[in-house]
């Protein structure tokens, strides 16, 4: 196999920094914080086997994730949820059946942190790794996306050299040369990676690219029911919790928007919702108000950048998302999820509906408050925008499973700090 280079780990880098650190926040420091509040006593063995047991579940999470995560983006971050949980309550069974003393807080703390901490760091760095990716001249290749962090190298022979290359990118689809053939075995053989091409584009983009849904690699057209049932109970307690918890915020909120501008506190809309059902979405009013006729409905429903209409306490409470709060309302009602594709406004949803083709399948699960597209692009209305929002949705709806609703959690606490798509 001359030419063929060992793999430069992709994921590795990231690693070496990750984990010491990740063993510091999750395992050293809950225990030191346990000791500084109940004192030692005679609890020292049962500390010490939860910050060990703590720290050996991080490491073997880091080398899973290195080891299981095939494609760089991500879906690298969906291979650090599956594996530390897998590790983590393999060492549950562990301290359980071994009767090994453990402390459960701690070690759940830890297990939480270990979670927050490589989505975290994983997140920030999806945009900042540099990636240099061969690629082979077949098929689907002609006109491969431009991204900051990755450097795209056509292979024109098998004889090309891949030093320095971190991957190999081909359209698999198709029927390769045979010399094409051999080679890509090579370099399986040899530990370089070798993708699919439009299975990284997703990874890396976020985005689902589709022409016809029969031709889409789903495998089934319905997601997930029992995550979605699931999900449906944590939603609803999570509101309710939350509800109880925000009410005198919520309040408090509501007067200053009635004192700040003419009209009322909340801001009411027809919105298109699960299973294509309209519903009614509850909102902050960030707007003046204003009286629209059939003809200027659509117009008014779309809001453009430095729109002149958001007041003033409005434009903050957009900025930081907390205007969306009293959609708790519509959780409790069951017509909204904490995180799901957007609700759009019912007047768009039909203009789109007639503009997009399978606009309407982004109906299939529950809309949330917060979603994959508005964290990954931000608030659009525009034709051609909104045709790449639903690539997002699509992925998100494709993916559909805890892990990316987790980065999007961690995606939306990035967005509320620093305002990233709001109108």
């Amino acid at each position: 196999m001359a030419g063929v280079q060992p793999l430069r780990p992709i994921f590795w880098a990231r690693l070496r920094f990750q984990v010491p650190v990740g063993i510091l926040i999750a395992a050293v420091l809950p225990a030191i914080g346990r000791v500084l509040i109940y004192g030692a006593g005679g609890n020292s063995t049962v500390l010490q086997n939860t910050l060990v047991g703590t720290a050996l579940a991080i490491l073997i999470g880091a080398w899973l994730t290195r080891n299981v995560a095939t494609y760089p983006g991500s879906e690298a971050l969906a291979s650090a949820l599956s594996s530390f949980s897998l590790v983590f309550s393999a060492l549950l069974i562990a301290f359980v059946f071994g009767r090994i003393p453990y402390n459960r807080t701690t070690l759940l703390l830890g297990y939480f942190l270990t979670l927050v901490w490589f989505f975290l760091i994983g997140a920030l760095a999806q945009h900042r790794q540099r990636l240099h990716i061969g690629v082979l001249p077949f098929g689907d290749v002609a006109e491969l996306p431009n991204f900051s962090h990755v450097t795209w190298s056509i292979l024109h022979s098998p004889e090309s050299r891949i030093s320095g290359l971190d991957a190999i990118a081909a359209d698999l689809r198709i029927d390769l040369p045979n010399e094409w053939d051999r080679k890509l075995a090579d370099y399986a053989l040899g530990n370089m990676p070798v993708y699919h091409v439009k299975h990284l584009l997703e990874s890396l983009t976020g985005k689902v690219e589709l022409e016809h849904l029969s031709e889409n690699s789903f495998g089934s057209l319905t997601p997930r029911l029992d995550y979605m049932m699931f999900k449906s109970v944590v939603d609803w307690l999570m509101a309710f919790f939350m509800g109880v918890l925000l009410l005198p915020l919520i309040i408090v909120i509501s007067i200053l928007v009635r004192l700040t501008s003419p009209g009322p506190a909340f801001f009411l809309q027809e919105r298109i919702g699960y299973q294509g059902r309209p519903f009614t979405v509850y909102k902050f009013r960030t707007m003046k108000t204003t009286v629209a006729n059939p003809i200027q409905e659509r117009d008014l429903a779309i809001t453009r950048d430095r729109d002149d209409r958001i007041t003033t306490i409005g434009r903050f409470l957009r900025m930081s998302r907390i205007d969306e709060l009293p959609q708790i309302l519509n959780i409790l009602k069951g017509e909204m999820s904490w995180i799901g594709p957007r609700p759009e406004a019912a007047v768009l949803s039909r203009w789109y509906e007639q503009e997009i083709p399978f606009y309407r399948y982004r109906h299939i699960i529950r809309p949330g408050i917060a979603g994959w597209a508005q964290v990954c692009q931000g608030h659009v209305a525009d034709i051609d925008d909104v045709r790449s929002k639903l690539n997002y949705d699509f992925y998100y709806i494709k993916q559909y499973s805890p892990w990316i609703d987790l980065l999007i959690v961690v995606r939306t606490i990035r967005t509320m700090i620093t305002g990233y798509g709001a109108r």
